[in-house]
């Protein structure tokens, strides 16, 4: 199964739209292992099995872990997650973007090691620092398009002078990922859930395309305003790409008692349901 049909069924099977970003800060962890990176794979394997039922997508941050020289727990949580939850799609966010055999080692690492069902990517080197990971029969990437970080205008909404219309960079990548990049359905894009009008406009020119939305819950981005601008369907079907929604400490860190994964389900639950507007 590819990886794009593997998100959908996760999308319609679980009736979500959730993605759980696994971001563990070993200052936030749950009182009794605060401080301690040795647990981060036990606190990011209980929020696993408190929402396997909840989600479409994990998205672990693999910085949180290689901070800490704890790439060997990223691995034993990404085994975790094919057992607990082998429905659901991992997408590795890893924003990777160098050209060459360095892109094939990213691409090993995320593919082989880690065994990732996608990763995302920085597009700024061009489509040979992407291709290597398209080798990869079945697997995904998720281009960064619009971010939601403030500096994002520094370069995303700048205009290109010499690309017929003069779209801003960031419409240039959407419709690269729609058209000429994606040759065997494998991309997907990153826009960021605080900036509701781009959304819509890249859903606009990538009609098909996944696009991975962070920025929900602690960055304060609006779940039912994300929906409306990013998804396309109605009472006969979905029009559009799948809408993959991300939230991540506004669930990790729901609690920091010794019922942090019961606080985390309850936040996602409610996070779930106001993705799902249309029951």
């Amino acid at each position: 199964m590819d990886f794009i049909e593997m998100l959908l069924r996760a999308e319609l099977g679980q009736r979500s739209r959730l993605c759980v970003g696994l971001d563990p800060e070993p200052s936030r962890l749950p009182a009794r292992w605060r401080g301690d990176a040795a647990r981060l794979y036990d606190f990011c394997a209980a929020i696993v099995d408190a929402t396997a039922d909840l989600v479409c997508a994990y998205k672990p941050q693999i910085a949180y872990f290689a901070a800490h020289r704890a790439e060997d727990q990223l691995e034993r949580l990404m085994a975790h997650i094919r057992v607990t939850a082998p429905q659901v799609p991992i997408i590795l966010d890893a924003k990777r973007g160098d050209i060459g055999s360095t892109a094939e080692q990213y691409a090993k690492e995320a593919f082989e090691r880690y065994g990732a069902d996608a990763v995302t990517l920085s597009p700024f080197m061009g489509f040979d620092s992407v291709e290597p990971y398209l080798r990869y029969p079945g697997k995904g990437v998720f281009l960064l398009c619009r971010t939601s970080n403030p500096g994002g205008d520094d370069l995303q909404a700048r205009r290109l002078a010499d690309v017929p219309g003069q779209p801003l960079l960031y419409e240039h990548i959407a419709a690269l990922a729609q058209g000429p990049w994606n040759r065997n359905g494998q991309m997907g894009l990153v826009v960021g859930a605080t900036y509701p009008q781009e959304i819509e406009r890249v859903r606009e020119l990538a009609p098909t395309v996944p696009l991975l939305i962070p920025g929900v819950g602690a960055q304060g981005g609006d779940a039912a305003t994300v929906v409306r601008a990013g998804w396309r369907g109605d009472a006969d079907g979905r029009t559009s790409g799948p809408v993959v929604v991300n939230s991540s400490r506004a669930i990790l860190y729901a609690s920091s008692g010794d019922d942090f994964a019961a606080a985390a389900r309850a936040e996602a639950e409610r996070t779930r349901a106001a993705l799902w507007p249309q029951g």
